[in-house]
Parts: C-alpha cells; sequence; structure tokens
C-alpha cells in the first residue's frame, strides 16, 4: 500500500497533569490510506473525538507523532498549516450548527475557497462554488442562494463535504433523520471512489462503520483494542469489548421482554475495567486483523 495521507505515530494525549490527569488517547497507532475509509468506534468517552481534533491539530499530542504524506504535523505554520489546512478538514455531528445562519451557501463556499484556493479568480468563484456544489449532489441554482436555516439537515451536512482530500467526519449522520442518513453514507462512498478521498469515520455505530469504512479501529478508554479489516473485526471479535460493542447493536428478532437478550450489568462493568487496563501485546487474529492481549 502506498504512503498512507494521515497516520498516527504512537500519540497520547492527557488532559491535565501527567499523573492525576485523563488520558484521553494512550499509545494510538492508525494508518489512513487513499480512496479508503477508517472508522474508530467506541461509546461516549473512549477518545474517538480527541483523536479527531487531533488529526485537525486543535489539540497537539502529549507524545507521538501526527503525519500528513510522511511529514510530521507539529510545528506548521503559515503556507504549511494553510495548505494542511485546505487538505484536511472536518464534518461535525451537528449540522445545524456547522453553518453561519447570517450568510448564504454560496458564501461560506466562496469564502473557504479565497481562503484556501488563491489559485482561483474572483470572476471563476461562482463557476467553482456551483462544481462543489454539484458533486456533492445538490442543485447549485438552487441552493447557493439559500440560507443554511433553507436546508434540510441532511443538505447542510452535503454543503460541509463539499471539499479536501482528507475527511474526518465526527458523527456525520447521528444526528439525521433516518430517511437521509443513506443519501449521504453513499455521498462519502462515492467521494471516496470519485475524489480519492481518505475518510477518518468516528462513529459509535459500527452498523454504518460497515457500510463506510474498509478499516476499522474499536476505542475504549483512551486506546485502541482491536483493529483491521472492518468486516474480519466486525464478523469474528476477539477482544471482549469488541464483543461487548457488537453485543449492543439493537437485534429485530430480539424483545426487551425477552430476559435471555439483556446483558448483565456486572459482566459489562468486568469488561470495561479489563478494556481500561494498559496493554501492549498485540495478537495477530487473522489476516489484517490485530487486538490487544488481554
Amino acid at each position: 500500500m502506498n504512503e498512507p495521507l494521515l497516520r498516527f505515530d504512537t500519540v497520547s494525549k492527557t488532559f491535565g497533569s501527567e499523573t492525576g490527569g485523563v488520558r484521553a488517547a494512550r499509545s494510538v497507532n492508525f494508518a489512513l490510506h487513499s480512496g479508503r475509509a477508517l472508522a474508530i468506534v467506541g461509546e461516549s468517552g473512549s477518545g474517538k473525538t480527541t483523536c479527531a481534533r487531533m488529526a485537525m491539530l486543535e489539540y497537539l499530542p502529549t507524545s507521538g507523532r501526527v503525519l500528513f504524506k510522511g511529514e510530521p504535523t507539529a510545528g506548521r505554520r503559515g503556507r504549511d498549516l494553510a495548505a494542511y489546512r485546505q487538505a484536511v478538514q472536518m464534518i461535525f455531528q451537528d449540522p445545524f450548527a456547522s453553518l453561519n445562519p447570517a450568510h448564504t451557501i454560496a458564501y461560506h463556499l466562496k469564502r473557504t475557497l479565497r481562503l484556501h484556493r488563491p489559485d482561483i479568480r474572483s470572476a471563476d468563484l461562482d463557476a467553482a462554488v456551483f462544481e462543489q456544489l454539484a458533486g456533492v449532489k445538490l442543485d447549485p441554482a438552487i441552493v447557493a442562494p439559500k440560507y443554511p436555516h433553507e436546508l434540510s439537515g441532511g443538505q447542510r451536512q452535503r454543503v460541509n463535504i463539499a471539499r479536501p482530500q482528507v475527511l474526518v467526519a465526527d458523527e456525520p449522520t447521528s444526528m439525521l433523520d433516518v430517511s437521509v442518513r443513506l443519501g449521504v453514507l453513499n455521498l462519502l462512498n462515492e467521494m471516496k471512489a470519485a475524489r480519492n478521498l481518505g475518510l477518518l469515520y468516528i462513529t459509535h455505530d459500527i452498523a454504518t462503520a460497515r457500510y463506510v469504512a474498509e478499516d476499522i479501529a474499536v476505542m475504549y478508554s483512551g486506546q485502541i483494542v482491536e483493529w483491521g479489516d472492518c468486516g474480519a473485526v466486525i464478523d469474528n471479535p476477539q477482544h471482549p469489548y469488541t464483543k461487548l460493542l457488537l453485543s449492543a447493536v439493537p437485534d429485530p428478532a430480539c424483545r426487551f421482554s425477552d430476559a435471555a437478550s439483556r446483558i448483565d450489568p456486572g459482566a459489562v462493568e468486568a469488561v470495561r475495567r479489563i478494556a481500561a487496563k494498559d496493554q501492549s501485546e498485540v495478537v495477530t487474529a487473522g489476516e489484517n486483523h490485530f487486538v490487544l492481549a488481554v
């Protein structure tokens, strides 16, 4: 495989003091390649969003390195930082808070182009905006003059997607209606193929992770406990926490009144205690399938 677009090399992040602080990320390693999606999956508080914000250079690692196309991102300033911001962009969980309600969609996209594409002449900005909107399956003539409140949540999220080389998507469909969620997921898959986009997909929803991602990393308490090919990890989970996460996916064939379908709370906490321990030994569970030994 070619040099990854984005790589985390033994990245750790501690908020507060080293001894009494919160270890939000612990020796995280992963690689994101062009034309592929890596899903980071875990419950709330597992460290997924901390990794996303370090990828965006909003947080600096306490230790380790974040690399873009093989080059360290630490210490970027001026044009180097602007080039990174152009290439690596984020879409957030809440499409209703991601766009300024006082400005039109055309204004938002033109502003981004002015900041990151100085090669585009002012006279050509309208054409560039129309091209971006058409690329995410929105009618430019209708959408460009509208304000954010005039668009649906799915349309707003499509506007947010209309840009980069690496897309960091933090729960991009969790606040969308089920009826429009699939359309956004299909768009991400299409862009991944058409633009050779690298997609870092942050989610707690294993079903959407499987739909979008080729690779998966299961995270708990700041560390990745199991990772590899998405199908291999989901179909043959090895770590107790991965099994616990999959057992929480609702099964339409089971009713809540069926006692056999419920999970023992004591067993859940026991698995979490195991997963929270520092683990360093890596076991190969299969082809492109790895798990921390417990």
